[in-house]
């Protein structure tokens, strides 16, 4: 047995265990990698909305990162939720450390159930000095809006593209027109791939950090971009589609499916 595959992630805690640190961790463990993780918020929410958040200090954000750089072998890094401009310089710094590794960037600028998750700037910072860096990219609809400031997917992606990371993957769950979800990947090479997924009747809280925690599990284990993006597609459609409502809210995708049992 070789050693375990080291994933660390940057995001908030949500107390409700949907989304955040809890999620990334979960989506990791389920696809055989170990999850260390980096808190960078504390947000006062549960399965229907977030109420507030606090930021936490850039300087506690990087010291929790270094003790671990220091320990482990970190072989791909995921970013969710940073909610400041100071949080993503020194993430973006800490990752000049680290050196070279597969980075996935979920542009976390809102909640699923409604509510900002992040301050004024934070766009901004996210598009000079963090998405730069990213071998993925995975903004929904709105996100990818903010990052392009276009309506148009494809020229949302060049613009993204044109910052520097690796492809973008926007996906399409805000689109609501349509019986189908189409998420639309767009390596920076040119390439323009779209597939289609049914779409699961219900509100799903953590969907998103599923999908960028999984493509970082898969980036880790070795897979190009390509395919850790239809690994990754393919695991959070099957999570969602095996939902559960713990709360009065919104369901919670059921990460642990992969392991051979649910909640």
């Amino acid at each position: 047995m070789g050693d375990p595959v080291v994933v660390l992630t940057f995001g908030g805690h949500d107390p409700s265990s949907g989304a955040g640190l809890a999620a990334d961790a979960a989506t990791l463990w389920a696809l055989g990698c170990y999850p260390v993780g980096v808190l960078t918020a504390v947000t006062v929410q549960n399965s229907n909305q977030v109420e507030r958040y606090s930021v936490l200090d850039p300087q506690l954000v990087a010291d929790q990162a270094r003790v671990l750089m220091r320990d482990f072998p970190i072989r791909a890094v995921k970013t969710g939720m940073l909610g400041s401009v100071a949080v993503v310089e020194a993430v973006a710094g800490l990752l000049d450390d680290i050196g070279p590794l597969p980075l996935v960037v979920d542009p976390v600028l809102a909640a699923d159930g409604g509510g900002d998750l992040s301050e004024p700037g934070l766009t901004t910072a996210l598009k000079n000095v963090l998405i730069p860096k990213a071998s993925v990219v995975t903004p929904n609809i709105p996100e990818a809006r903010a990052l392009s400031g276009v309506h148009n997917p494809a020229l949302m992606a060049d613009r993204i593209c044109a910052l520097g990371c690796g492809g973008v993957l926007i996906t399409g769950t805000h689109e609501t027109d349509s019986d189908d979800i189409v998420h639309r990947w767009y390596p920076r090479d040119g390439a323009r791939n779209e597939s289609r997924w049914p779409r699961i009747a219900g509100r799903f809280h953590g969907s998103g950090c599923t999908l960028a925690a999984a493509i970082s599990a898969h980036l880790g284990l070795g897979a190009e971009p390509d395919d850790a993006v239809a690994r990754g597609l393919r695991f959070t459609w099957e999570s969602i589609a095996r939902g559960v409502r713990p709360g009065h809210g919104q369901q919670i995708p059921d990460r642990f499916f992969a392991l051979g049992h649910a909640f």
